[in-house]
């Protein structure tokens, strides 16, 4: 595949995943019935996009900020189960879409790490 090919699909898979976990948050909630809990995973959006921003939104920095934005889904959702905010029997649940998210996030940054040349998404550009 080609660099463009790649940057088109990490776009892609990275829209689409913001969809969905804007779109749950909103009509479902992630922890539990939704809420202020929910604010941990919106909190994670915004650090990535403000590392992709940091990097004027090129290939490497779009990568950079959708690998935070994996690693922080993982954070959030373990941080609202160590904290109890997700409701009775829903551990799994919690950590099944934090893990869900993540992977999304993660699959997005390394295509966009492709586009930019390099296979790690944390790489500089060469």
């Amino acid at each position: 595949m080609t660099p463009r090919t790649h940057r088109l699909l990490g776009l892609a898979v990275a829209t689409g995943a913001t969809l969905v976990l804007l779109f749950g948050i909103g009509a479902l909630g992630i922890v539990g019935s939704g809420g202020p809990p929910d604010l941990l995973y919106v909190g994670a959006l915004v650090v990535g996009l403000l590392v992709a921003a940091a990097g004027r939104f090129q290939a490497p920095a779009l990568a950079r900020g959708l690998g935070t934005t994996a690693a922080l889904m993982l954070v959030a959702g373990v941080v609202a189960v160590a904290a109890g905010l997700q409701e009775d029997g829903s551990v799994v649940d919690v950590l099944a879409l934090s893990a869900m998210f993540a992977g999304l996030y993660g699959a997005a940054a390394w295509l966009l790490g492709r586009a930019s040349g390099s296979s790690h998404p944390g790489a500089p550009a060469g």
